[in-house]
């Protein structure tokens, strides 16, 4: 990994699991570390762990979105590097205060607006010897996710939850594929899956999602092995020129799905995401 030194690095969905870990490393390598959260209690124990600076960001809320990037722009006129992390899953559907289906709203709505509102501060920390970064985890479900282009809410048929999931995951590798064509040469853009990890994902449910991550927790891989691949793309020299690529949980480059390649529909993803959030592309 590269001496961090000297890097702004901000992390989201950084009080808790992978987040918490990737924010860890990256502060233990010199990185000058922002961790986004919701919670401010969290927000300022973290803060306090790592010896990071801490911003809160309710991703369920695009006014939060918002004032969290306005907020980081403001503070931190470059970022050099920025994690993607935050994410949920969500077992029964329900609504955002925009409007909007949550899961759909929290990883990627949420994700797309805060990314692109941080833009200038990303590019203007790019060099063209050592590149601005965007890391976006997704997940190897984004394989078997499906976009229904005429249901993005999910407003038609039962909702079933990990599906849904599936779908956003693979917007987030889409995204990705956008974000890259838009900034090179100079930022890179790359996604990854990290891995079945115990970090409490999908605890935030009720019923047999939430008793299920206890029962299963023992047995799978700790925060810090799924922090890796996040943190390799983060910092290391290796994936200098390399832009709009998949990883595995072992920092392999390997092929994301053939929808998630497509890039007619990663465009028509990128303009309705726009046109959601009510801002274009600067």
């Amino acid at each position: 990994m590269s001496d961090m030194r000297g890097r702004r690095v901000v992390v989201t969905g950084a009080t808790t699991g992978i987040g918490k870990e990737t924010a860890r490393a990256l502060r233990g390598m010199g990185a000058d570390v922002v961790i986004v959260g919701r919670d401010p209690k969290k927000i300022d124990e973290t803060v306090r762990e790592i010896g990071a600076e801490g911003v809160r960001c309710d991703f369920s809320s695009l006014a939060s979105v918002r004032a969290a990037a306005d907020e980081l722009a403001r503070r931190f006129p470059e970022i050099h590097v920025l994690v993607n992390n935050a994410g949920a899953v969500y077992m029964e559907r329900s609504v955002t205060v925009d409007g909007h289906e949550t899961s759909f709203q929290v990883n990627h709505l949420g994700p797309y607006l805060l990314t692109r509102k941080l833009l200038p501060s990303i590019r203007r920390a790019a060099r063209p010897e050592r590149h601005a970064r965007i890391v976006n985890v997704a997940s190897t479900v984004h394989g078997s996710g499906r976009i229904d282009w005429e249901d993005l809410h999910t407003t038609r048929g039962s909702y079933v939850g990990l599906r849904v999931y599936s779908a956003t995951k693979l917007m987030n590798v889409m995204t990705t594929g956008a974000l890259a064509r838009r900034l090179a040469p100079t930022t890179t853009a790359n996604s990854l899956h990290p891995g079945v990890i115990a970090s409490g994902f999908g605890s935030n449910n009720k019923g047999w999602m939430g008793f299920g991550v206890r029962v299963v927790a023992p047995f799978l891989a700790t925060p810090a092995k799924g922090a890796r691949t996040s943190i390799y793309l983060a910092s290391s020299a290796e994936v200098e020129n390399v832009t709009g690529k998949y990883f595995d949980e072992r920092s392999r480059e390997i092929p994301s799905s053939v929808v998630s390649r497509d890039e007619n529909a990663q465009e028509r993803l990128w303009q309705i995401s726009e046109e959601l959030c009510g801002d274009s592309f600067p």
